[in-house]
């Protein structure tokens, strides 16, 4: 999870749609903008999803402003809107951070890390001890880790792309740290800061990973 910010104003054919009695809150050119907006990657895996879902953060249950709401509407993918369902931002106990709140600093206050062995493990911790952040570290790690044999089994796919792209990430790193001109550095440092941009799928773990790598340089 990276921290988004929307554009605005909000697409004009939602508030027509919203007037109709069966209207479509993905009309007009809502995908388009959400694809650019969440960098065509799923706000909670940042994985680019196959099957794309426009999700509501706030789940609308019937409520057609929430419904139709632009701030409310969220790029995602069937794998996490399967499992997010209406479990979360129902009530101030079970709120997850917002990516595109600015006050919600997503990238430092969640802690991104992989087990490649015995077996790949994802594990997402609180680096604050809030409800919210709480909440959101129990999502993403049911996201990545499954929480039925079904989604265990996707889970397993997400990781394992999850995996090639964090042992081509490390070996960005170990080129650059060892490294013996600056010429050779630079250019290892050119790959690494292209996969740290947020457009990069998996952008947060990366992140994370550099961060240690370059603490203990």
């Amino acid at each position: 999870m990276v921290n988004i910010k929307k554009s605005f104003p909000a697409p004009i054919c939602l508030e027509k749609e919203k007037r109709k009695v069966k209207g479509d809150y993905k009309c007009g050119n809502v995908l388009e903008l959400l694809k650019q907006d969440f960098y065509n990657k799923c706000y909670l895996c940042e994985d680019q999803p196959t099957s794309i879902n426009v999700e509501h953060f706030e789940p609308h249950q019937g409520d057609k402003n929430k419904k139709f709401d632009w701030k409310n509407l969220f790029f995602g993918c069937a794998h996490c809107n399967n499992i997010k369902l209406d479990r979360y931002n129902t009530n101030e106990n079970n709120r997850i951070l917002d990516c595109t709140h600015p006050e919600h600093e997503v990238e430092n206050w969640l802690k991104y890390e992989m087990v490649h062995f015995p077996r790949k493990e994802v594990k997402i911790t609180a680096q604050k001890n809030e409800t919210i952040i709480h909440n959101t570290v129990k999502l993403l790690n049911e996201v990545y880790n499954g929480t039925t044999k079904q989604k265990q089994m996707e889970a397993e796919n997400l990781k394992g792309k999850l995996q090639v792209e964090l042992i081509q990430f490390q070996e960005m790193i170990t080129g650059y740290l060892e490294a013996k001109t600056h010429h050779e550095k630079e250019l290892y440092l050119i790959q690494i800061t292209k996969q740290l941009k947020k457009s990069s799928i998996f952008s947060a773990f990366k992140q994370h990973i550099w961060a240690l790598n370059t603490e203990r340089g």
